[in-house]
């Protein structure tokens, strides 16, 4: 017993704790961006059915023996593959399908220990009740979600503060080596402990019912249900705040923990109390998804979000729980299970993108529940139950309105969402709008560009105003200061201008014949729009460059650029980039600038105080800062910039000196590199 408790303790510590270890590594080759935890997601809960699937046929094809030595053998090759470092060589050169790539990286580098390690929990379980004829063998599931949570809490607040990113793939690849001692274990102790009781495990087995297919169908309903709320919550979370492992792991814990609460065998799941939650939470987060005042709240967002993923999920492994099967049919239950979990993860992270114009995955989610829990409310009332006919017909009636409800705040959301929207696309990096507004709504045409809920670009169509530098862009802005500082330092010398971030190529404007703007950008959707939909590429006299791909990856491919002004333009949105922000990518950068370059960071954020982060860099490397904030008391939008320069002379010219602010020192505080990061220290 303790043998196979430890088997399948460690084996799924390490099946989750390697989830946000190798996604950490593989972020930073695909822009940082939510949608490769996605993407990761869908390649876990695909490679969790292979598990599955593999368990559930060698426990029904082969005899005990063979299974067990084919199960070694594979366990024995795969020790040969570690550790689980990606080969620089996946590296994106820019023109790749990212989600595609993503999946084949993860299969060649962690394909086999992960499928293994998620062959443990159904197969110990199989073997449990074949040594131990008559005991329960899902309070074992209950400790492999367990023991999966924990490691997914500890990677946030343990292992990624404290331990270099390249240890941690080593560190599980050491404990993977201990798991294959265990597991070899369990196997040998599973041979000779099921030829010892076959009889009487045969005996007990000969009256259980097999599962309908119907039966079947509802388990994997149940379960991809509740697969496409976890991704389509965590991807509503990351875009909203930042891609990091604390918002990968939060829903995917609340995820697991519904799972120990409802698989543990004590009743944990109670239907009358956990329906009428689900009914009020159903509202709350389709009320929360159509009022727009309410989508820069924070703390609200967070909860409601990770609260009503918790009660749906209680509510699907719940009514799972009670339609388990005879331990006999153990391996096709967690099959099915697995199904669902794959299928609802393709759902969201591969079939959405490709055919849903916007992030509206999660409403027709909450809808999907809705009408499930309607439809099983309807069941249980209706069909032998002895409550007051009042009752049966307010219960459903409750869930008929509860679905309504979703239905309709989803038809809010969608035609605010849509307002004023000329085009609009989706792909791998995300949803962008390109909305035009016509007086009488403003005083003159006017074009925007948002990507997910943020202003990206704004541009004046019409003469004369339509080569104005606008938003955070404007002359007073840190990046207009500087490029006309530069332009007034050297009258009538070029200038070479490098811009990390494309958007509506708003800062094309400031261009003079002879300059040369170099913009990089990782998505193509973005290059397209700025020169089809908007004018400032086209109508800047400078000579425009784009370079396709993520820009960290591509300046390091590059021979130096001799940049005049570099600016980090990627930090105004809610999920970040954070691999463009640390010292390593600072000694990229500077790889590029000529003596007196500067570098401009813009670090407006709702939500994230970068200002101290860009600092703390540039006194590491020795350079100088300045913080310019402008406020724009006419109303329009505010910005901040930090200006690095080695160059100090530049910085204390008056047109920055009285603009610029301090920053204020945070003592204790660790410069960041590519091994480290603590987006906590920095929300607001």
């Amino acid at each position: 017993m303790i043998l196979y408790a430890s088997a399948i303790f460690v084996s799924a510590f390490l099946l989750f704790l390697v989830q946000p270890v190798i996604a950490k590594q593989i972020l930073p080759w695909f822009g940082g961006t939510a949608a490769v935890w996605t993407t990761c997601l869908v390649f876990f809960q695909s490679t969790l059915l292979l598990g599955y699937f593999y368990s559930d046929w060698s426990t029904r094809k082969l005899t005990p023996r063979i299974q067990a030595i084919l199960h070694v053998t594979l366990i024995a090759a795969t020790l040969l593959l570690l550790p689980i470092i990606p080969d620089t060589a996946w590296k994106p050169a820019g023109d790749e399908k990212p989600t595609f790539r993503i999946i084949l990286l993860l299969a060649a580098t962690i394909g086999l220990p992960y499928f293994l390690l998620s062959t443990t929990s159904p197969l110990i379980q199989a073997w449990f009740s074949r040594s131990y004829p008559g005991q329960s063998p899902y309070r074992l599931f209950a400790l492999s979600n367990l023991a999966s949570m924990l490691a997914l809490l500890g990677y946030p607040f343990l292992f990624e503060p404290n331990i270099a990113t390249k240890n941690q793939a080593i560190g599980w690849s050491l404990g993977f080596a201990t798991f294959a001692v265990l597991i070899s274990g369990a196997a040998w102790f599973a041979v000779k402990t099921q030829r010892e009781v076959a009889p009487v495990a045969a005996a007990m087995e000969a009256d259980a019912v097999a599962p309908t297919w119907r039966e079947k169908l509802l388990w994997i309903v149940l379960s991809s249900i509740g697969s496409t709320l976890l991704l389509a919550i965590t991807n509503h979370l990351t875009q909203n705040i930042s891609s990091i492992p604390l918002l990968w792991v939060v829903p995917l814990a609340l995820y697991l923990l519904t799972f120990i609460l409802t698989f543990d065998g004590k009743g944990m799941y109670q239907r009358t109390l956990i329906m009428p939650l689900l009914g009020v939470f159903l509202v709350g987060m389709a009320w929360t998804l159509a009022d727009s005042s309410l989508h820069f709240e924070l703390k609200w967002q967070i909860g409601i979000f990770s609260a009503g993923l918790f009660i749906a999920c209680m509510f699907c492994h719940g009514e799972l729980v009670e339609r388990k099967p005879h331990p006999k049919f153990l391996t096709q239950f967690y099959l099915m299970i697995s199904v669902g979990g794959a299928l609802g993860a393709a759902l969201v992270g591969i079939v959405a993108p490709l055919t849903l114009n916007a992030y509206y995955e999660l409403e027709l989610s909450l809808i999907a529940l809705a009408a499930l829990a309607a439809w099983l409310s309807w069941g249980m009332w209706s069909r032998g139950n002895d409550a007051p006919k009042w009752m049966v017909y307010g219960a459903n009636a409750v869930g008929v309105v509860v679905c309504g409800f979703c239905i309709g705040a989803t038809v809010m959301t969608m035609r605010s969402y849509n307002d004023n929207v000329v085009y609009q696309t989706r792909n791998f990096y995300g949803t962008l709008r390109v909305k035009e507004y016509r007086p009488p709504e403003v005083q003159y045409r006017r074009r925007s560009l948002i990507h997910g809920a943020i202003l990206h670009g704004d541009q004046y169509i019409d003469p004369p105003y339509n080569r104005s530098a606008t938003t955070y862009y404007k002359p007073k802005s840190g990046i207009g200061l500087t490029l006309l500082t530069k332009e007034r330092i050297n009258p009538g010398q070029p200038r070479r201008v490098g811009l990390v971030g494309l958007g509506a190529g708003t800062l094309a404007t400031y261009g003079n014949k002879g300059d040369t703007f170099r913009f990089y950008d990782i998505n193509p959707a973005v290059v397209e729009i700025a020169k089809r939909e908007f004018t400032y590429l086209k109508e800047s006299e400078a000579n425009i460059e784009v370079a396709l791909g993520d820009a960290r990856l591509n300046l390091e491919r590059e021979s130096p650029q001799n940049f005049d002004v570099l600016a980090i333009d990627a930090f105004s949105s809610d999920s970040i980039p954070v691999h463009l922000i640390t010292l390593e990518a600072l000694d990229i950068y500077a790889k590029h600038m000529k003596p007196e370059g500067v570098i401009a960071f813009h670090v407006s954020n709702r939500f994230l105080d970068l200002k101290p982060v860009v600092q703390l860099l540039a006194d590491k490397r020795n350079w100088h800062t300045a913080w310019i904030r402008d406020t724009y008391e006419d109303g329009s939008t505010s910005s901040d910039w930090v200006l690095v320069t080695r160059h100090k002379p530049f910085l204390l010219r008056r047109d920055i000196v009285d603009s610029s602010y301090v920053i204020p020192p945070e003592p204790g505080w660790r410069a960041w590199t590519d091994d480290f990061n603590n987006l906590l220290q920095v929300l607001k």
